[in-house]
């Protein structure tokens, strides 16, 4: 799963609202078109809620 980069997923994520939980955000994803492979790594975070787009980032390319 190299990929992605931040650029992808601020792209991905473009018009999310926070604090939102991973579903909330895959969907957001979806909306914005993004490449499977983003939605997928979305739709694996483990963490509930994420309070801003920064946390998102660390969690997915904490994974790498």
């Amino acid at each position: 799963m190299a990929g992605i980069s931040p650029p992808d997923l601020q792209k991905a994520l473009s018009g999310a609202e926070y604090p939102a939980d991973s579903e909330q955000l895959r969907k957001v994803a979806e909306k914005n078109h993004a490449p499977r492979e983003v939605t997928e790594r979305i739709s694996h975070l483990g963490k509930k809620e994420f309070q801003n787009p920064a946390e998102v980032s660390k969690a997915v390319f904490r994974n790498e």
